[in-house]
């Protein structure tokens, strides 16, 4: 294939900006399609009512979606504040034993390999300015990435809408059906297909063979409403 990046012309780039949402989707849509997926299976198992049916699977995906993005919220305040406490650290830090924090700078040149005199000059201009020389600390010391502020709010909202997304599928078929064992087989269609679907781009974007990805996670949704289905069937 040709190379159509004309010379002189300024390289470009493509990354994807919306690692985070993506995972926060898969999070959310995991969960969201196997665990009403089991809910409903079981019941099915063991009631007559479509409508409990779905009265329980409303109440759980309400529960699930809140429980889902709460703990999403948390774990991106909880970055948050964990770079916040360590950017008060390095500030501290430069302020009160600066020549340390300079050696350690002028360490990471060392090992790039840079001469003696470049790595001199290279410390002399980072730790000119404070701001710039605790960022390059924050990132080369500590491998640390400023957050997005709006992080935790974003995981939150991101999580528990797919998780609502994801339970509301295998519920559907309770809609429209009155006898649960006819929905439950339009259930197990219906969600099996999206596991399929929802398994196979997870796959592509983690980076495993997205078929035999796809079939894994068919077979732990298939899995956990079976064994639901089965245990409702023991203890009616």
């Amino acid at each position: 294939m040709a190379n159509t990046h004309a010379p002189g012309a300024p390289h470009q780039e493509h990354h994807n900006s919306s690692s985070d949402f993506i995972k926060d989707v898969v999070i959310g849509m995991s969960d969201g399609l196997t665990v009403p997926f089991a809910l409903a299976a079981g019941l099915s198992g063991a009631v007559s009512s479509t409508s409990l049916i779905v009265l329980a699977g409303l109440a759980e995906i309400t529960a699930g979606s809140i429980a889902m993005g709460l703990g999403g919220y948390l774990a991106g305040k909880t970055e948050l504040d964990f770079y916040n406490s360590e950017l008060k650290r390095e500030y501290e830090e430069v302020d009160t034993v600066p020549d340390e924090e300079k050696r350690e700078v002028k360490e990471f040149f060392r090992e790039l390999g840079l001469s003696s005199d470049v790595q001199d000059k290279a410390v002399e201009e980072i730790t000119r300015d404070k701001k710039k020389w605790v960022d390059f600390m924050m990132k080369y010391e500590l491998n640390l990435d400023e957050p997005d502020p709006k992080r935790a709010r974003n995981s939150a909202f991101n999580i528990g809408g797919s998780y609502i997304v994801g339970g509301l599928i295998p519920l559907s078929p309770y809609f429209f059906i009155q006898h649960p064992t006819d929905a439950l087989k339009w259930s197990v269609v219906v969600t099996l297909v999206c596991l399929f679907i929802f398994g196979f781009f997870k796959s592509r974007v983690t980076g495993i063979n997205p078929w035999w990805g796809a079939v894994r996670v068919t077979l732990i949704g298939a899995a956990a409403a079976a064994a639901a289905f089965f245990v409702a069937k023991v203890f009616q």
